[in-house]
């Protein structure tokens, strides 16, 4: 999957993907992870989220990586919020208060970037990408990001074969491969939620499940 798609996908405003309120796996799960208000939280692939606001309402700073520059400038005009712009290696980087949106590609992120990044929320890195790229991210993120990290994975699980991604089915046997033997990986959340998205049940998808994960890089 080339970065075109998603540039197609922003520039269209093709964006099922984005909900237009925090997400409440987020609210329900995150405050009994109880990570520090001043952790630095990792975001890849927030388009433009209103879980930024939220994480940041909490006290974290928030670190989110989207490649789309439409998706960043979007979410500081909607949030009338005036960024500081800036260069950063391989990404341009717009600064508002808590929030720091990189923009750029996920994979370019170095170690060093996210070296004071303790915490991670991914609801739509994952599983917007395919197979051969879950391998390649899930590898980046074991490698770069720090020994002392937790948060939140939230997936999706249907019949690959009833439709295409993105997003992708990501079953729990592979979220176990990916991320089990380096991070602790706990199911936190099961829902059916076929019944609430009318673009899978269009497509004539017969099962749809949302599982949410706590995972950490080492006991806590």
């Amino acid at each position: 999957m080339q970065p075109e798609f998603w540039h197609k996908k922003w520039e269209s405003n093709q964006i099922g993907f984005h909900q237009p309120e925090v997400n409440a796996y987020l609210q329900r799960h995150w405050p009994a992870l109880a990570i520090p208000a001043q952790a630095r939280v990792l975001v890849p692939l927030c388009g433009k989220s209103l879980d930024l606001l939220w994480l940041a309402g909490q006290g974290h700073q928030v670190l989110g990586i989207e490649l789309s520059e439409k998706a960043v400038e979007d979410f500081f005009g909607e949030q009338h919020l005036q960024p500081e712009v800036s260069e950063e290696g391989a990404f341009k980087v717009y600064r508002a208060g808590a929030i720091e949106l990189w923009c750029g590609d996920v994979f370019a992120l170095k170690a060093d970037d996210v070296a004071d990044c303790t915490a991670l929320y991914d609801r739509a890195a994952l599983i917007a990408l395919p197979p051969a790229m879950r391998e390649q991210y899930a590898a980046h993120l074991l490698s770069s990001l720090p020994e002392d990290l937790q948060g939140l994975l939230i997936t999706l699980d249907y019949d690959q074969a009833q439709m295409p991604g993105p997003p992708f089915a990501v079953p729990d046997a592979e979220v176990q491969r990916l991320l089990g033997n380096d991070w602790q990986i706990e199911k936190l959340e099961q829902q059916d939620v076929l019944g609430e998205s009318w673009k899978f049940l269009q497509a004539g998808v017969t099962r749809l499940e949302e599982r949410v994960y706590r995972v950490s890089s080492r006991q806590i």
